[in-house]
């Protein structure tokens, strides 16, 4: 890359200057102000995932960019958090050029994955083999509005959740919401209900893997204003029913581990919850709520709009590249292929729910 250096990091070396021109660099460039891209987020991978790095594009001596990355055996990389992580890519003034491979060759990268590259993600866009619809929920206008257009739009559809809530009221309990709890014993009830969701579906149970919780131990305590943890918890009775543990900037809220306990489902707690939830954020500053890619029926009835986000990765045609190719590939094909037939999606998740009943019995 003639005329720029580029510095390799692990995400601790970053000092205050450079945690500022990225922000300054991400503000510049009009990107939402995601707080998977903020350098809070890959400072807190980079203390639970040895392989994280920083790679920090310099011109004259400052910085003009940030590609944060984890790398793996070969020199295989991936995004930052891949697996946690809604919002992927590089932090680059506007007008920088670069080529993919090239970067990835200065990183000592054979292979760079993503499964959330975040739209305007020119490098690695050329490289992307699916594009995914990302819901999100306008509430910058305030509540008052967003459920204004929620009536329009479904007219039955509030109506019912608030329905649901008085009926838990009167036939559980007091209903209580927290927007910012700090509650150990829901954070502990909200992983062991995630977990066993992962488990009845057939899926990686993520809480399993010690990194993912150290990682939300970590973001959950944090008090950076532009990446930290927030818990929302609905209780009955004074107990907790539904839970969700986001992570939000200034402006932006990711809905990341959303549960709720089972033996409440008919109150439709989940729903009741994120409702809530919405309310109050609006009224904290939050302008947009990241609902996350991923096909749900309660998404497409609380969501505003799409963003696109896209998933695939860059190749280096090296022996590394190649163990990433033959590990990943095919399998990324067969999910492309399931996803784009409703009916054989639909019998792929109701197998994996079967798996899950297996497993647990």
């Amino acid at each position: 890359m003639p005329g720029k250096r580029v510095l390799v990091l692990r995400p601790d070396e970053l000092g205050p200057n450079d945690r500022k021109m990225w922000r300054e660099i991400r503000t510049e460039s009009g990107a939402p102000a995601n707080p998977f891209l903020d350098p809070a987020f890959t400072v807190a991978v980079g203390r639970v995932r040895p392989g994280a790095r920083v790679a920090v594009l310099q011109d004259d001596g400052s910085p003009v960019g940030f590609f944060p990355y984890e790398r793996g055996l070969l020199g295989r990389g991936r995004a930052i958090g891949l697996g946690v992580s809604d919002s992927q890519g590089a932090v680059l003034r506007p007008g920088i050029g670069l080529d993919a491979r090239r970067l990835l060759r200065v990183c000592g990268l054979s292979s760079f994955e993503f499964d959330n590259l975040e739209a305007g993600q020119g490098v690695f866009a050329p490289h992307a083999v699916e594009e995914l619809a990302s819901p999100v929920v306008d509430i910058g206008g305030g509540f008052a509005a967003y459920t204004d257009r929620l009536r329009v739009r479904s007219p039955g559809f509030l109506r019912q959740i608030l329905a649901k809530e008085r009926r838990l009221a009167r036939q559980v309990g007091e209903v209580r919401f927290v927007y910012d709890a700090r509650d150990p014993a829901a954070l502990r009830a909200l992983m062991e209900w995630k977990s066993a969701q992962y488990r009845r579906t057939g899926r990686r149970d993520r809480f399993a893997q010690e990194w993912i919780t150290r990682l939300v131990g970590l973001l959950g305590e944090s008090e950076e204003p532009e990446c930290r943890g927030v818990l929302s918890v609905l209780y009955a009775a004074g107990r907790p029913v539904a839970a969700h543990l986001g992570l939000r900037s200034r402006t932006v809220l990711s809905w990341w581990f959303p549960a709720y306990d089972r033996a409440y489902a008919k109150y439709s707690p989940g729903l009741l919850l994120q409702l809530r939830m919405l309310e109050a954020a609006a009224g904290d500053g939050i302008e947009t709520v990241d609902l996350g890619s991923g096909p749900a029926r309660y998404k497409e009835s609380l969501k505003t709009r799409d963003l696109r986000v896209y998933e695939g990765a860059v190749v280096r045609p090296v022996p590394g590249g190649a163990a990433h190719w033959l590990g990943r590939e095919p399998a990324r094909a067969a999910r492309r292929f399931v996803r784009g037939r409703p009916g054989l999606a639909g019998a792929a998740a109701r197998t994996l729910e079967e798996l899950g009943r297996l497993r647990g019995g």
